[in-house]
């Protein structure tokens, strides 16, 4: 697999739905979804680059896979 960036929010939202199963992404403030995006071992994104948008993107899929599970 290759390195994830800010802009693979889907796959981005996969990986922290696989390793935080029981969080809801709607409790978690953007400086801690920031902070866990950046703990992910696949991600290899620029800590500078990330936005407000692509957070958001990533708190969303996020969402979609922990109310499918």
């Amino acid at each position: 697999m290759s390195k994830l960036n800010w802009s693979d929010a889907d796959e981005i939202g996969y990986q922290l739905y696989q390793e935080f199963r029981n969080v809801d992404p709607l409790h978690v403030r953007f400086t801690e979804l920031r902070q866990r995006v950046l703990g992910l071992a696949e991600f290899a994104g620029d800590p500078a680059a990330s936005s407000e948008g692509a957070l958001e993107a990533i708190q969303m899929a996020w969402l979609e896979y922990f109310r499918e599970g």
